[in-house]
This record gives C-alpha cells, sequence and structure tokens, in this order.
C-alpha cells in the first residue's frame, strides 16, 4: 500500500504516485494512483501551470440562508 512505483503508459518514464480517494461505507479511504506524467517529450504530458487553473470553483455554504428584509 502506497510502496508501489508507476510508469507513464505512453513513455515509460516514472511518475510520481498521488493519493486520491473515495468514499467506502461512508468513510473516505485513500488510493494511491499514478500521477500525471511530466515528460514534456510525451503525449500525455500534463503541464503544471495549466493544472493550476482547472476545475470549477466551489463557493462555501454555510448552511444559514440570507435574512429576508421585511416591509
Amino acid at each position: 500500500m502506497g510502496s508501489e512505483e508507476y510508469d507513464c503508459p505512453v513513455c515509460g518514464q516514472h511518475v510520481t504516485t498521488v493519493i486520491r480517494r473515495h468514499k467506502t461505507l461512508g468513510a473516505w479511504v485513500p488510493k494511491w494512483v499514478a500521477g500525471p506524467c511530466r515528460n514534456p517529450e510525451c503525449e500525455a504530458y500534463a503541464d503544471p501551470a495549466a493544472e493550476a487553473g482547472v476545475g470549477p470553483v466551489r463557493a462555501a455554504r454555510s448552511g444559514r440562508s440570507e435574512p429576508k428584509e421585511r416591509s
């Protein structure tokens, strides 16, 4: 668990191990998987600068609604 080393399936270069998580029986469980390829000459190359801005921004919810104005 966590001691496995991964290689890029396209170029064969060593890639880092990253931790993902999945829910099992109501608990979040870690899962170690292969990270993105950092070889710029590879077809599966993942640019670190492009990854930083990827994904939607989620607003935090407080669980309380805004107070209504009285007239």
